[in-house]
């Protein structure tokens, strides 16, 4: 999974790396063309909340659906596990998501975003759960935990942009690293035949993206992304979107409220991991944002 994972990232680091210097050329261009023209031209109509960079910080508070099933050895097959309903998981939890994006030109950008969520629970399980080799029996007492850490990358690129929106299209990738383990309390209160595992799955997807300024310091901006994906004996599909609304109240200084969700589903036979895992959260955000570096392609 990890080489797939890494072989998948090479591959969309090396597609924006060459689009980089198509779109910095292109900028460059139309930077010196307005120079030299003395600032007759016009400037180009772009929304006021396109900006060179852009440092963003926001409290996530998702709802999340986890169900997993990993295979054992020599054909035996896994439970399937609601992870909220079998082991007593909370539905909602706290998180905290990170993202940076550049402007390369005024209609070219890139992005990179953080963020995790780590949950456990203790809990006496209700039926027989089998996961990999063990088999934890009805009213056995278990710990358990599900542990991600998504990574994402995407280039995109406007391919309509007016003074009030845009309308653009992306590819990128979201790297999620997983780690599941399920054990069970001894008689003294000790952790016993404890199981673990770990999964990275490389998401790449396409999406398409946009915003509209309805005034000249709010304005609504929505993506979405989605891809399907089978290398081999592996098998992922991504659902992902989000919409927000932004208020700047001061120069440098964007806040926002908004929606956004992740939903997956990987299935695959591989010696670190055979089984399926779906997941997926989707809840509301609330953060702010730092922009400078000003709007140098107008």
């Amino acid at each position: 999974m990890l080489q797939l994972a890494l072989r998948t990232m090479a591959r969309i680091v090396l597609t924006c790396a060459l689009l980089i210097p198509v779109h910095l050329t292109f900028a460059q261009q139309q930077l010196t063309s307005e120079t030299e023209g003395g600032g007759g031209k016009k400037p180009h109509e772009v929304p006021w909340y396109v900006t060179r960079f852009k440092v963003t910080g926001a409290l996530y508070v998702p709802w999340n659906n986890t169900n997993i099933q990993v295979n054992g050895t020599g054909g035996r097959l896994g439970t399937e596990i609601d992870f909220e309903d079998d082991l007593g998981f909370n539905n909602n939890s706290v998180t905290f998501l990170g993202n940076f994006q550049w402007r390369i030109s005024r209609r070219s950008r890139l992005d990179a975003s953080y963020y995790r969520l780590y949950r456990n629970s203790d809990y006496y399980i209700n039926r027989d759960i089998s996961f990999k080799d063990e088999t934890y029996n009805v009213n056995s007492h278990v710990h358990a935990f599900f542990n991600t850490d998504i990574f994402r990358v995407s280039y995109g690129y406007a391919f309509v942009q007016k003074e009030k929106f845009e309308i653009g299209a992306s590819i990128g990738a979201h790297i999620v690293g997983a780690q599941v383990g399920i054990g069970v309390y001894g008689q003294n209160a000790s952790l016993e035949k404890e199981t673990d595992y770990d999964v990275t799955a490389p998401l790449p997807n396409f999406g398409i993206w946009g915003g509209y300024a309805f005034s000249p310091k709010w304005a609504v901006n929505a993506e979405f992304n989605y891809l399907a994906l089978t290398i081999d004996d592996y098998h992922g599909r991504i659902l992902a979107g989000t919409v927000s609304v932004l208020f700047q109240p001061i120069e440098h200084l964007q806040v926002f409220a908004g929606f956004t969700g992740l939903n997956i589903k990987v299935d695959a036979e591989r010696d670190r991991f055979n089984g399926t895992l779906k997941w997926g959260y989707n809840g509301p955000m609330i953060g702010a944002s730092y922009v400078f570096g000003g709007r140098g392609w107008r």
